[in-house]
């Protein structure tokens, strides 16, 4: 049973090593961050999953211990997701679970074991929901890390460039992720996420369905586009 979930953007700049000398632009959001895993400790989980976007339309499983490197990023740091070294089938964690790994190492997590999965960002939002409600299943208690970024066309220099749909729909996320308002995650228009360069939907659609049936309330502790995409903290419990 799903019984807290944090969730975090990923952007790998959330490392003050790759951010450098922007470093404390995000200082917020990783505070922020910092308080959403602090309501997962506060949960008693008996295991932790670790929900992070991927490509295509499949689910990739990262086992505890799985080792990522920000060497691509220009920067000399490793991570692993948790303790022990494990071998996964995508290989190497993709960019939003090492940013989840590094969270998890700054913040010193020791409450329960961890395991990992990517959602495709081309996975259709039934089969988000019945990946959640896998997850939900899998312990007594579970709690989720979902990792993922909003729109990236907030702003002339985004990514994305500018789009003028990106801030409303922006603004739904955080105001569903906010309120644990699953039924709105589950309702995202996967075309319109895709054409903003929404990184987060599959997982929040996964988050969704690991909260059906349970009366988790929410809390938004952070909302921003410093960088012309949309990063959201939010902490259901």
């Amino acid at each position: 049973m799903l019984v807290a979930a944090a969730v975090c953007p990923c952007p790998p700049l959330l490392v003050p090593e790759v951010a450098a000398g922007a470093a404390p632009e995000l200082d917020a959001a990783r505070a922020a961050c910092a308080d959403a895993l602090g309501v997962l400790a506060a949960a008693r989980p008996d295991r932790l999953v670790v929900v992070g976007p991927g490509e295509g339309d499949g689910v990739t499983a990262y086992p505890e211990g799985t080792p990522g490197s920000f060497r691509g990023f220009g920067v000399d740091k490793d991570v692993r997701l948790g303790p022990g070294g494990g071998a996964a089938a995508g290989g190497e964690l993709p960019y939003g679970l090492m940013a989840a790994a590094w969270l998890l190492e700054r913040t010193g997590w020791s409450d329960a074991p961890i395991e990992g999965i990517t959602a495709g960002e081309e996975l259709p939002a039934p089969r988000c929901a019945a990946v959640g409600r896998d997850l939900a299943a899998r312990a007594g208690r579970v709690a989720l890390l979902v990792m993922g970024d909003a729109s990236a066309c907030r702003s002339l220099k985004a990514p994305g460039y500018l789009d003028e749909r990106a801030a409303p729909f922006d603004a739904e996320i955080a105001r569903a992720l906010g309120a644990a308002d699953g039924a709105a995650l589950t309702a995202l228009d996967t075309e319109l996420a895709r054409e903003l360069k929404v990184s987060g939907r599959a997982p929040w659609q996964v988050l969704a369905g690991a909260a059906e049936g349970t009366a988790l309330g929410g809390a938004l502790l952070y909302e921003d586009a410093p960088y012309g995409v949309g990063y959201v903290v939010a902490a259901w419990s």
